[in-house]
């Protein structure tokens, strides 16, 4: 059985441990564009859908609690997180390691700058939940080197553009266990409706 996700806001009353770090995309940028590349600075701008889909992230991002952005230096990402910090009342930091991955990097080198700032955001985190605005590759080594199965990661990237985790302006939501050896993930916001992933049925 499928469960089929809608794009409403979170309830104002929910809250989130102050452990939890909220991976969401960029929104829609301009896909059209062949004149500039899309892995390096500056990449393509949001065209108006994707402004009105970081809009809906940022009233998420309020509800969930969450006052520090970190963003990717592209264009995409930057506008993205600043609209949605607007409407969060959050700050904005451009951060270097949670860019886009570039055609020359691999699985192993997007983990390793990335990985390292995700940690140390966390061991910093004591005001809330923080989110990272950054691109669906980076979103998805992540999800997969922290040990989210692959048979629900695949059920996402069959979903949406590009093979990503996720749609634009969509977050995943992560929390450490106590002892920081586990994480529970899941896809916690949508601007657009979705097919949620539930596991197969065993009967013994």
């Amino acid at each position: 059985m499928t469960l089929l996700q809608t794009a409403a806001p979170v309830a104002a009353t929910t809250r989130y441990p102050a452990s939890a770090i909220f991976l969401a995309r960029h929104a829609t940028p301009d896909w059209n564009r062949r004149d500039i590349r899309y892995d390096i600075a500056p990449g393509p701008d949001l065209v108006p859908q994707g402004e009105a889909e970081a809009a809906q992230l940022g009233e998420f991002l309020r509800t969930a609690g969450v006052t520090r952005l970190y963003a990717s230096p592209l264009v995409r990402t930057r506008r993205t997180a600043e609209i949605a910090a607007e409407i969060a009342g959050a700050t904005v930091t451009v951060d270097e390691a949670v860019r886009e991955y570039a055609r020359e990097e691999n699985d192993d080198v997007v983990f390793a700058r990335f990985y390292p700032r995700l940690a140390s955001l966390l061991a910093e985190a004591d005001d809330g939940p923080i989110a990272i605005v950054t691109h669906g590759g980076p979103v998805r080594v992540m999800l997969e080197r922290l040990g989210l199965p692959s048979d629900e990661i695949w059920h996402y990237r069959r979903q949406f553009d590009h093979q990503n985790p996720l749609p634009p302006a969509a977050a995943w939501e992560l929390t450490p266990s106590p002892a920081g050896n586990e994480w529970a993930m899941r896809l916690a916001f949508s601007p657009t409706p979705y097919t949620d992933y539930l596991p197969a049925t065993r009967y013994v």
